[in-house]
């Protein structure tokens, strides 16, 4: 008995790192202020411009990295909340022509990523993170204008793959027509894209005329939603009004595999049609004819305008870029990365949505305005330093244990959120 007692505790010292560990406290680049009930701690920094982010069916984090990188492969260690540490990471794939797209197969066996112009994909181990037979997918993208192709592969149609292009400049006329492969959303099916290329073009189109909806994402309904990025330097009748107009947008597309969806195939309004924001600036008689979220053109009426209606309206230039359900389908959280084009700068932080699990529809309306996002995770200042040198998220990605990450690519760093849920 006294050798076996003395074996147990020469084994105690060793039990605390055996059952976890604290992680290093990694200070962040600037410090976010969190609402109530919400905390945040960066996991990795030093990466380059992080952006889209997927877990992988093992639980290692991927990420899209713009500046001349590729995809990074992270594996984590949970220690339980925001303790986190990284175990290892490592360069997944070199090409610095990737720069924002990532989705991987239901079976997790294929992972997608994105240049301006292609979509390819590989074959994918994620339990030695490591990429073989390289494909060509999806070609013909536009090369000019906005860069980023987001990637989904839907969980309620596993078999297919969405893929966004947005406009080739600010007021990008000929986005108007379906045919021009731009400001839009199109379907692919893997088992056609794996046999070959498909040009763009080819895909089914699930919406058009949406300017720059970076982030899409799909709720427990299988209900697809975007996030639009509206346009720069607006001006109605000749007055300028940009700096609170138009809305940045949540759009609805129906159902994934309801091909009988009333927004399936239809057009969001871009160039010719916009959501107002602050209704107050416009020239009169539009400043009292008009509300949040009403559609106007350059001196119309919404009625000169048909077109699928944007569900939410956000402050204008706060320029979403990605956003994600939980899985009680109760909240949507929303990357506002912040834009150029408004003083003082707005955006740079992580909201929720609230969301109607039984209708798989926001609780707010479009008329709510800022009113219809809670903001979790904001700069302290957005005028010091914001938009290059402050918090800018960009992509979310929830993890197998339901906690909430995200990238911020100004700052090169990797946030796990407490609180969301």
């Amino acid at each position: 008995m006294v050798a076996i007692h003395s074996a147990v505790v020469a084994l105690l010292p060793l039990i605390p790192s055996a059952l976890g560990q604290t992680c290093t406290n990694i200070a962040p680049v600037n410090a976010a202020t969190f609402a109530p009930g919400y905390e945040g701690r960066v996991v990795v920094n030093g990466l380059k411009g992080p952006r889209g982010l997927i877990f992988d069916i093992q639980g290692n984090l991927l990420t899209s990295e713009q500046s001349a990188y590729g995809v990074r492969y992270i594996q984590l260690t949970d220690n339980g909340g925001t303790n986190i540490c990284v175990k290892s990471q490592k360069q997944l794939i070199a090409d610095s022509s990737l720069n924002h797209g990532i989705a991987l197969s239901a079976n997790g066996k294929k992972l997608f990523a994105s240049s301006k112009s292609t979509v390819y994909s590989w074959d994918y181990d994620g339990s030695t993170g490591t990429v073989s037979n390289k494909k060509t997918v999806i070609t013909g993208m536009s090369t000019s204008g906005h860069a980023t192709r987001t990637l989904l592969v839907p969980k309620s149609q596993p078999n297919i793959l969405l893929v966004q292009v947005g406009s080739n400049g600010n007021l990008d006329t000929g986005a108007a027509q379906p045919s021009s492969g731009r400001s839009q959303i199109r379907i692919f099916k893997l088992a056609d894209i794996d046999a070959g290329p498909k040009a763009y073009t080819t895909g089914e189109i699930l919406g058009y005329g949406i300017r720059n909806n970076v982030g899409i994402a799909e709720d427990p309904h299988g209900g697809i939603f975007s996030v639009n990025n509206g346009m720069d330097d607006m001006t109605v009748s000749g007055k300028d009004v940009h700096n609170t107009n138009p809305c940045e947008e949540l759009n609805y597309h129906g159902r994934i595999n309801d091909t009988s969806s009333a927004e399936r195939g239809k057009s969001y309004g871009y160039p010719t049609c916009h959501s107002i924001f602050d209704p107050s600036v416009l020239p009169s008689p539009f400043n009292t004819q008009f509300k949040v979220g009403d559609t106007i053109t350059n001196g119309a009426s919404s009625a000169a305008c048909t077109r699928v209606a944007p569900k939410l309206c956000f402050p204008a230039h706060t320029a979403p870029l990605d956003l994600k359900f939980n899985a009680a389908g109760s909240a949507a959280y929303v990357t506002f990365h912040g834009s150029w084009n408004r003083n003082p700068p707005d955006g740079y932080r992580l909201s929720r949505v609230a969301w109607n699990p039984q209708t798989g529809q926001p609780v707010a309306n479009v008329t709510s305005g800022a009113g219809a996002a809670e903001n979790i995770m904001v700069n302290a200042n957005n005028n010091a330093g914001c938009p290059n040198r402050c918090f800018r998220p960009a992509g979310l990605a929830w993890s197998p244990s339901g906690k909430l990450f995200l990238s911020s690519d100004t700052t090169n760093e990797i946030w796990v959120i407490g609180g969301a849920n």
